[in-house]
């Protein structure tokens, strides 16, 4: 067998901003965009607008919104126990691929018994079958706060416009999964195949370790799915073994990177995508720590994180973590112009 082809840290990197959007911004339309670019989280609603305006043409805050109240994206907690916006076709898969694992998480965690969680659930059903949508405060009401944060998991639940929208941010208005984009129409087992597909075209080529990491399961269970979805083998410059998928971009290391804007919670600075390079790791605990679990937003120079900024009085104010030569300065100013204008 021949050796597997070394991909520097350069290529990698490279790889990354391509399929995110962030070497170029993609004209796709958004539901097939969050496929391809792996979802987006969506735990503060605010970024996940501007985490799409950094990755797509044209991009406008009311398409967002619109597409929320038509139901053709949903907002729920999937991956990681994490809020994200996902296309309607790849809600339910993804929602089954994490379900058992997340439980399993969630049980340990709060020592509450399954049987007192499926008599939270039905609870929970019976009032969205009578009321259609639910904030938060009933449910903790209705179940009790503690139960009120897992339930979800046992009755399946998406956030419901206009909540988790730029116009109305709290996160806080609940429907059934099942009136809101119909039946499920997978099983777990394809779920999990299709959650590794879409990481590895999102965020490929990468370890098995990565994939687990941003998948939220063990390297067990995505074993089976990882023979079968991943058709090309690369090797870092240490040696380890990268996976990927057919035709998935690897553009030249040479390609420029322009200057661009992230949010907080952006999925690309997160560690399953480490071995990029994007966040330097001398500056990750000035964008990730217990203090600001948000983290920070960031903007991109030549493609790696180069300060944060702040929107602020209709503008965007950069705070650079060194010196920014006058050419980045001037593209960072222009795009941060763009930015506000795009907020407004």
């Amino acid at each position: 067998m021949p050796a597997a082809r070394v991909l520097t840290q350069r290529q990698l990197h490279r790889a990354l901003l391509a399929r995110q959007g962030l070497l170029e911004r993609r004209d796709l339309a958004l539901p097939r965009a969050l496929e391809r670019f792996g979802a987006i989280q969506a735990q503060y609603a605010p970024s996940t607008y501007v985490g799409l305006w950094s990755r797509l043409a044209g991009f406008e805050r009311e398409t967002l919104s619109r597409l929320l109240e038509r139901r053709t994206v949903v907002q729920g907690t999937l991956m990681r126990s994490t809020i994200h916006l996902v296309s309607r076709r790849d809600w339910w898969p993804l929602s089954l691929a994490v379900r058992e694992e997340r439980r399993k998480l969630w049980l340990r965690a709060h020592g509450v018994g399954e049987p007192a969680m499926r008599e939270a659930a039905e609870a929970v059903r019976a009032r969205l079958a009578a009321a259609g949508i639910v904030a938060r405060r009933d449910l903790d009401a209705l179940v009790g706060r503690e139960r009120a944060a897992g339930v979800g998991l046992w009755v399946d639940l998406v956030r419901a416009p206009p909540s988790g929208t730029w116009e109305r941010r709290r996160a806080d208005l609940f429907a059934l999964a099942e009136d809101w984009v119909g039946p499920p129409a997978a099983t777990a087992a394809e779920g999990v195949e299709l959650l590794v597909r879409r990481y590895l075209s999102a965020f490929g080529p990468a370890a098995r370790g990565d994939v687990a990491s941003f998948t939220g399961l063990r390297a067990g269970e995505l074993a089976p799915a990882i023979e079968r979805v991943a058709t090309r083998r690369f090797a870092d410059s240490a040696g380890g073994e990268l996976l990927d998928v057919a035709r998935a971009p690897l553009p030249d290391p040479a390609t420029p990177a322009p200057v661009r804007f992230l949010p907080t919670f952006d999925a690309t600075l997160l560690v399953h995508a480490r071995r990029t390079g994007l966040l330097p790791e001398e500056h990750r605990p000035r964008i990730f720590s217990t203090r600001k679990p948000h983290s920070e937003p960031t903007f991109l120079v030549d493609g790696v994180v180069a300060g944060t900024w702040r929107l602020d009085g209709g503008r965007v104010t950069l705070s650079p973590f060194g010196r920014l030569d006058g050419a980045d300065r001037r593209a960072l100013e222009e795009e941060g112009e763009r930015l506000a204008a795009f907020a407004a």
